[in-house]
C-alpha cells in the first residue's frame, strides 16, 4: 500500500466491532485490512506482539483505535488476558482477523528436508496454525449473534515455493483448520475464510531467503502482470468480514493478480 493511499470511505462496517491481530508497521497486511475496516466505519481492537505498543499505538490512533493489548499466542494466560481486554471494551464482536505466523529464519532457505528441525517445525505449527484455532475459539465465544473470521495464508501451502519450506507446511495446516472451523462454527452463524495474497513488501517477506525476488517473479508470472495491491487484499477482507460475504465460508480466496492460475508464462521455453 502506497503511503499516500487513502482507503475508500463508506459505511459497510458501521456499527460493527472486532479484532485485528498482527499489525507490526504501516506495511503490514493486517494494517491495510484494519485501515480499510476503519474507513468503512468499524470499531477495532488491535492485538499486537508484546513490546510493539510504541510502534502500533500511533497507527491505531490514526484510525481511532481505543483498545490495544499485547498477546503472546504461545502463552495461554496472555491470550486469555488479551481477549478479556476486548470483552471489557466491546462486550461482543462481529469480526476477527488472524494475521499471525512465524517460522525460524534459518529454516526458510535451502532444503526443506535438510534444514527443518523438530523444534522449528513444531514452533511454526504452533504459532502459525494452532494459534488460529485457539484464538478463533475465543473470538467465537464473543460472537453470540454470528460473525466472520478470516486468516492470512499464501500459495506456498499448495505448491512447493523455494525457501518457503516449513512455513508452507504450516500454512497448509492453517487452511485445513479454516475448513474444520467453518464446519464447526457455521451453525452459530460464524463464517470462516482465508485470504491468500501474492508476495508483498512486508516484514514477513523480508524474513525469507530471496524473498524480495519473489516480488518480481510474482509480477512477471501473474496473469495481470502487476504486483499484488494492498487495496485488493484489504478489499477482499472487507467483503468477507462485511455482510456482503454472507453464504461464503470455508474458502481460500487468492488475491495475487492471477499468479495462482498460471502454468508456463508466455516467454518461457516449453519445448520438450
Amino acid at each position: 500500500m502506497a503511503d499516500d493511499y487513502q482507503m475508500p470511505k463508506g459505511e459497510l462496517m458501521k456499527g460493527k466491532r472486532g479484532i485485528v491481530t498482527g499489525v507490526a508497521n504501516h506495511q503490514s497486511i493486517a494494517w491495510g485490512i484494519a485501515a480499510q475496516l476503519a474507513a468503512q466505519g468499524a470499531e477495532i481492537a488491535l492485538l499486537h506482539l508484546p513490546g510493539m505498543e510504541r510502534r502500533v499505538q500511533p497507527l491505531g490512533d490514526s484510525i481511532g483505535v481505543k483498545t490495544l493489548a499485547p498477546v503472546d499466542v504461545t502463552d495461554d494466560a496472555s491470550v486469555d488476558a488479551a481477549f478479556e481486554t476486548v470483552k471489557a471494551a466491546f462486550g461482543t464482536i462481529d469480526f476477527f482477523v488472524h494475521a499471525i505466523a512465524f517460522a525460524n529464519k534459518d529454516e526458510l532457505k535451502g532444503s526443506f528436508v535438510e534444514n527443518t528441525t523438530r523444534e522449528g517445525f513444531l514452533r511454526a505449527l504452533n504459532i502459525s496454525a494452532f494459534s488460529f484455532v485457539d484464538t478463533a475459539r475465543r473470538a467465537a465465544a464473543l460472537m453470540p449473534d454470528g460473525g466472520s473470521i478470516i486468516t492470512l495464508t499464501y500459495m506456498g501451502s499448495e505448491r512447493a515455493i523455494p525457501n518457503y519450506n516449513t512455513m508452507g507446511v504450516a500454512k497448509a495446516a492453517l487452511e485445513a483448520a479454516v475448513r474444520y472451523a467453518a464446519r464447526d462454527l457455521g451453525p452459530k452463524g460464524i463464517r470462516v475464510n482465508a485470504v491468500s495474497p501474492g508476495a508483498m513488501r512486508t516484514l514477513s517477506l523480508a524474513g525469507i531467503s530471496g524473498g524480495r525476488g519473489m516480488l518480481a517473479k510474482g509480477r512477471n508470472l501473474s496473469a495481470m502482470k502487476e504486483d499484488t495491491s494492498m487495496e485488493g487484499v484489504a478489499g477482499c477482507a472487507l467483503w468477507l468480514l462485511s455482510d456482503l460475504g454472507k453464504s461464503t465460508t470455508g474458502e481460500v480466496i487468492h488475491v495475487d493478480a492471477g499468479f495462482h492460475i498460471m502454468g508456463f508464462s508466455d516467454d518461457e521455453d516449453t519445448d520438450a
